[in-house]
C-alpha cells in the first residue's frame, strides 16, 4: 500500500517488469518497497548500487546494526523490520533484538553501542557530530574508513526509510508473522499492512 498509484504487475513493462520480476523471483512477491518505486525503476537501481558499495565494505552484523539504528532516528517501520528481520535470523534471539530495537544495548559491546550511538547521532542531527563522537569510535578500534562507512551507511539510510515514509509505504503484512512485541518494538512509525494488497 501506497499513497501513489503504482504501476499494477500486469501493466509493467522494461526497467519496471525487470524490477518487479526479480522482487518476486527473489521473495515470492512484491514489497511494496518495491511498488513505490514502479514509476522510477532507474532510483532503484541506483540506490541498490550505492547501497552495495557501502554495506559490502562493512561487517555484515555491524552494518545492521548502523542501519537499525537509522531507521528507527527515522521512525521506520519498514526499515527496522526489514532489517531486525536480517537481525533475527542471522544473530539474535528475539528478545535479544527487543532490547536492541528499543534502545537497550546493554547487552551489546562497547564498540557495537558507539557505533550505534553515532549512526543515531548522524540521522537525528548530523551537524551535532563533533570531532570528540568520531574519536570515541577510534577508541574503540575503528579505523578511518570504517567511521566513514558508519556514516555513509546512516546517511544513506536517510534517502531510503524517507522516500518509502513520504509516499506512504506501509510494511508488508508478512511482518505480521513475528513475534508481537519484537514487531511492536519493530515498529515506531507507520504501521504493518493487515493484509497483502493487491495491483
Amino acid at each position: 500500500m501506497t499513497f501513489i498509484k503504482t504501476v499494477p504487475e500486469q501493466q509493467a513493462s522494461g526497467a519496471t517488469r525487470a524490477m518487479y520480476d526479480e522482487a518476486r523471483s527473489a521473495q515470492g512477491r512484491i514489497p511494496n518497497m518495491i511498488k513505490a518505486f514502479s514509476h522510477r525503476p532507474q532510483v532503484m537501481t541506483a540506490w541498490a548500487a550505492l547501497l552495495a558499495s557501502i554495506r559490502d565494505e562493512m561487517d555484515f552484523r555491524r552494518y545492521e546494526l548502523v542501519t537499525l539504528a537509522a531507521a528507527r532516528a527515522l521512525r521506520s517501520s519498514y526499515c527496522m523490520l526489514a532489517h531486525g528481520s536480517v537481525l533475527l535470523r542471522e544473530f539474535y534471539d528475539a528478545e535479544t533484538l527487543r532490547a536492541i530495537a528499543s534502545d537497550d544495548v546493554a547487552g551489546l559491546d562497547a564498540a557495537d553501542r558507539a557505533i550505534m550511538r553515532f549512526a543515531d547521532k548522524v540521522v537525528r542531527d548530523a551537524t551535532a557530530v563533533t570531532e570528540a563522537d568520531v574519536d570515541d569510535l577510534r577508541e574503540h578500534g575503528l579505523s578511518e574508513a570504517e567511521i566513514f562507512d558508519i556514516a555513509a551507511a546512516a546517511a544513506v539510510r536517510c534517502f531510503f526509510s524517507k522516500t518509502l515514509d513520504a509516499l506512504g509505504a506501509h510494511p508488508d503484512a508478512s511482518y505480521n508473522a513475528l513475534d508481537a512485541d519484537l514487531r511492536r518494538s519493530l515498529t515506531p512509525g507507520r504501521p504493518i499492512e493487515e493484509r497483502a494488497g493487491e495491483d
